[in-house]
């Protein structure tokens, strides 16, 4: 080359290309956020469609949570039809060795309305045998009807049915356990919460 500018030497200088360490590197940043953003996007389709169901659940509860809507009140519980004690016919029996037990209890059981029938020791079979309060004995179709409106008189003793025996009559055995029947109050409201049982609680909002 000639003029001014003149190459001289036996080398020449080389015409390198410009590095383009800095595009590679925004190549690569971009390339992990487009792969980010794809990715969220990907959980956010799979969320919606296998917890859809879930969702509707939970915006229906906390929408009537919001609005202050109560669950249906469970229905009130059906009064049941217990035979009165004026049509009840009880048996005194004493199975303990204390004298005047059956006729005591038999004479305030009358007081209370009851038909009282046989006054008497207990026999062979439960004589001197009933270590608790008293046995209430009846007939199977007195399970549910007569025995539990004797049993608000003595509520701790125990019920038994004996399905060969008919007729209507119950008896009470007084055990070693007998002090004397409940609170004349007492039977009475135990006679009323036999009748009308107190209403199912109606459920709670889980908000």
């Amino acid at each position: 080359m000639g003029g001014q500018y003149r190459i001289t030497g036996d080398r020449y200088p080389r015409m390198r290309r410009p590095r383009r360490r800095g595009r590679i590197v925004a190549l690569a940043v971009a390339s992990v956020a487009v792969l980010g953003v794809g990715g969220w996007g990907t959980m956010q389709l799979i969320d919606v469609f296998t917890s859809g169901d879930d969702s509707v659940s939970a915006a229906g509860t906390k929408a009537g949570c919001a609005t202050g809507a109560t669950p249906a009140a469970a229905p009130a519980a059906t009064p049941r039809a217990f035979p009165v004690p004026g049509t009840i016919t009880v048996n005194v029996f004493n199975a303990t060795t204390r004298s005047g037990l059956a006729q005591q209890t038999a004479d305030e059981l009358k007081k209370r309305g009851f038909k009282v029938g046989k006054v008497a020791n207990a026999t062979e079979e439960y004589d001197k045998k009933v270590k608790g309060t008293g046995v209430l004995l009846g007939p199977s179709s007195a399970l549910d009807t007569s025995l539990p409106v004797l049993g608000t008189q003595l509520p701790g003793a125990e019920r038994r049915t004996d399905p060969a025996r008919t007729g209507g009559e119950i008896d009470l055995i007084i055990g070693d356990g007998f002090r004397e029947l409940s609170k004349k109050a007492d039977a009475d409201r135990a006679l009323t919460a036999l009748a009308t049982p107190e209403p199912t609680p109606a459920p709670k909002k889980n908000c």
